[in-house]
């Protein structure tokens, strides 16, 4: 599972779990404000076979992005938690001017495999994430040299407009691999927003470097169906194909709208038509290449 989340509210700081709820960009999210531990997601997982995982950033405490590497790393190290999460994928703002010193910071744990500073930027207060299109600000764009100088890969998460920016960002950079989350965040379902994601999808599998996470379907269809996230699956893997690709849960977000067992029955059913290798790639082997786990 190469894209889950786990938090403990009595020992560390999320603001967004803790604080007043905000209006989310998936939704009321009052039932995962609580702790979710390795245990919660093994034992989502029972009727399955999680080999592997990996964690990806939360929001954090913002005053202490390190800090939430250094738990991860005491969870991966416990022998209760399986080695699990084999892979973390931590936040650092390379437009911060302490941002090398942050990455140096990360760099210190022995499972951290990338970064994912999320950029998702719009014009409506709900779904934006950030003050200002980072895509566009160029000590960020020049700081995004540092994750080669640490072996670190990139979770991407951004809107179809932002699409184009992030291709050249992908060909400025051609050495750091780049990994697209939840299936490109196909957010406006008008004809002419899939026209954009689906163009986007196009432009960002044209640079080599772009992997894409088929998950997070759930945030923009809350009562989704096998059918209804269909298209947007197949749509993916026809733009990046099953070397690039790999399916994830985005637990405990996506519980808001599926249980695991539902979430990857789903994924196996689209995925029945493929053969065992492509299934395997899609399933695992992708992911443990990419994250390097």
């Amino acid at each position: 599972d190469p894209h889950h989340h786990l938090w403990d509210l009595g020992l560390n700081y999320y603001p967004w779990l803790v604080d007043e709820p905000v209006k989310a960009v998936f939704g009321p999210y009052e039932p995962i404000r609580r702790n979710y531990g390795i245990a919660d997601l093994r034992a989502e997982s029972r009727r399955h076979v999680l080999t592997k995982s990996v964690h990806i950033q939360t929001d954090f405490d913002p005053g202490n992005p390190v800090g939430e590497t250094a738990w991860l790393q005491s969870v991966a190290d416990d022998p209760a938690s399986n080695r699990m999460p084999n892979g973390i994928v931590a936040f650092c703002n390379f437009a911060d001017p302490d941002a090398l010193r942050i990455l140096e910071g990360h760099a210190r744990y022995p499972n951290l495999r990338g970064i994912r500073h999320i950029l998702n930027h719009h014009p409506d207060p709900v779904l934006t994430f950030t003050d200002r299109d980072f895509l566009d600000d160029a000590a960020w764009l020049d700081n995004f040299a540092l994750l080669q100088r640490f072996d670190l890969s990139f979770d991407l998460q951004l809107y179809a407009p932002q699409m184009p920016a992030a291709a050249r960002l992908a060909n400025r950079y051609p050495s750091t691999q780049i990994i697209l989350n939840h299936t490109g965040m196909p957010h406006d379902r008008s004809k002419e927003g899939i026209a954009a994601w689906r163009d986007g999808m196009r432009r960002l599998a044209a640079c080599d470097n772009v992997a894409c996470k088929i998950s997070g379907l759930g945030m923009f269809d809350r009562d989704w169906s096998l059918e209804s996230i269909r298209p947007y699956v197949l749509e993916t893997l026809d733009a990046f194909g099953v070397a690039r690709a790999m399916f994830a849960s985005n637990f405990p977000v996506d519980k808001l709208f599926a249980s695991y067992r539902d979430t990857w029955g789903a994924f196996a059913a689209i995925a029945a038509d493929l053969s065992g290798s492509e299934r395997e790639a899609l399933f695992s082997a992708n992911a443990e290449r990419i994250y390097r786990i």
